[in-house]
């Protein structure tokens, strides 16, 4: 112990003493039917100092995984020693999560409106209102997704590596995978990059869905980059696995033909050139159109949808070219869909 008493921790107008925990209400907005809605702000402080990790969840108000892992996270025994501040968002986007939909009541994504604006739309304001509030006052962030309704993506850790500190965090996280992927406009990783605060997008799961495998990740590697950051200290058997892949790009494996689909394959599975990972059965004949990988990697994401239509997107596979190891700096980059791009 340092003897040295912290200065207490502020935000939205209330002052948080070291080694106590609170939950903020910052108010957003009201209904429709003027119930009010606020974002809701754990926050732990520390005795000694240490850096300000912020955790955010339910961006996109469907994606519940994050919610849970907070949760447990939350529930941590180690936590009573914690160095530094803890900020944890579980719900960002109340609305969506109220709706359980993706978007905000506008259809606008939350995500797409950072770093917002304190007299804009309800999505801009907020953004504002977090970047305002929390991730100003943070040091590093974690930020929880999931996939979209009727897909799952397998545990991933998904960040620009260009930018300061991403690829420690990624390492200390250790999940399954990390993947090169750009900043998108608008998104809270490039707004919080302006500042200078790195961050890292954890997805897993999917959406409207508990994934306990993604769930057990998810606080495993919260833990590890706290440990990493001398945060926390904790047990061996609460720490994350010993290393994750690293893919540089991937590509959506899409219908050949309309029909019903056959999954051979599942997340996390790995693949030879040419081997088969599922089918398109017609429903009036005997017929069947073979899906097959058309390179050597692993598939980080599928549909959970069996009927599809030509086009439809079906696998989601990262290329790799000598796994476990990571992908040699050479591998061809190929365009990075988000989720709502992905149709």
């Amino acid at each position: 112990m340092s003897g040295t008493m912290r200065e207490p921790f502020e935000i939205g107008g209330e002052r948080i003493e070291p080694g106590t925990r609170r939950l903020v209400e910052l108010p957003v907005s009201r209904l429709s039917n003027h119930l009010p809605i606020s974002l809701s702000v754990h926050v732990l402080h520390g005795r000694e100092p240490g850096p300000t990790l912020f955790v955010s969840a339910a961006v996109h108000g469907d994606e519940i995984n994050g919610v849970e892992i907070i949760r447990r996270l939350l529930r941590i025994e180690e936590l009573k020693d914690l160095e530094g501040t803890l900020l944890c968002i579980p719900v960002v986007n109340a609305f969506g999560f109220i709706a359980r939909s993706r978007y905000l009541p506008d259809r606008r994504d939350l995500n797409r409106a950072f770093p917002g604006n304190a007299s804009g739309s309800l999505a801009a304001r907020l953004a504002h209102l977090l970047m305002r509030e929390v991730v100003a006052r943070s040091d590093l962030g974690i930020d929880l997704h999931t996939a979209s309704a009727n897909r799952e993506n397998l545990p991933q850790i998904r960040a620009s590596f260009e930018v300061r500190d991403a690829r420690e965090i990624a390492t200390a996280f250790a999940a399954p995978l990390m993947l090169t992927a750009p900043e998108r406009e608008g998104s809270l990783r490039e707004a919080a990059r302006a500042l200078g605060i790195p961050v890292v997008v954890y997805e897993g799961g999917e959406g409207l869905r508990f994934d306990e495998t993604a769930i057990r990740t998810g606080v495993r590697g919260i833990l590890g980059v706290m440990a990493s950051k001398g945060m926390i200290r904790i047990p061996a058997s609460l720490a994350a696995g010993e290393h994750s892949i690293h893919a540089q790009s991937s590509r959506w494996l899409r219908a050949p033909e309309g029909g019903v689909l056959l999954s051979y394959r599942s997340t996390g599975d790995t693949l030879e050139p040419n081997e088969m990972i599922g089918a398109i059965a017609n429903p009036y004949e005997d017929v069947l159109t073979e899906i097959r990988s058309p390179k050597r990697g692993i598939i980080i994401g599928r549909t959970r949808l069996p009927v599809v239509n030509q086009g439809d997107a079906l696998f989601n596979m990262a290329w790799l070219k000598d796994l476990p190891l990571p992908v040699p700096a050479e591998a061809e980059p190929e365009p990075f869909l988000d989720e709502d791009e992905i149709v």
